[in-house]
């Protein structure tokens, strides 16, 4: 018989949390709506190669857990802007954690090929 999924991956909460924010592009629409609400086009042009496809099926999935609001703005064109709620809020920590580990662990010369990759510019001394 098979070990349940949390006695060899972890907890559950930790098996779900890793889960959803292991989806590509995830984890950066989040830490750039930490600065504030930000339009779903704002969102497309600064996504580093993110298409308008994937970018509408995260910001859903994130909505749906609870990690952002979405507000349709009643103005011709009809705009939308995106929010993180609290829960959204709450994972700056971890964003800034993960920040500090690359800052130590992982070279520059690892980062750049993921960072041309995400639409990132070669980091410069």
């Amino acid at each position: 018989m098979a070990e349940p999924i949390h006695n060899t991956c972890g907890s559950p909460s930790l098996v779900l949390g890793i889960g959803l924010l292991q989806e590509k592009w995830a984890m950066l629409i989040v830490w750039r709506l930490m600065s504030g609400p930000c339009g779903f086009n704002e969102l497309s042009r600064k996504g580093g190669g993110l298409n308008v496809t994937t970018l509408s099926q995260r910001l859903a999935m994130l909505e749906e857990a609870g990690l952002l609001t979405k507000t349709i703005h009643s103005t011709m064109p009809p705009r939308t802007s995106y929010e993180l709620t609290p829960a959204g809020q709450a994972l700056r920590p971890v964003l800034e954690g993960i920040e500090s580990w690359s800052e130590k662990h992982l070279p520059v010369e690892k980062a750049c090929p993921l960072m041309r990759e995400l639409g990132h510019e070669q980091p410069t001394d």
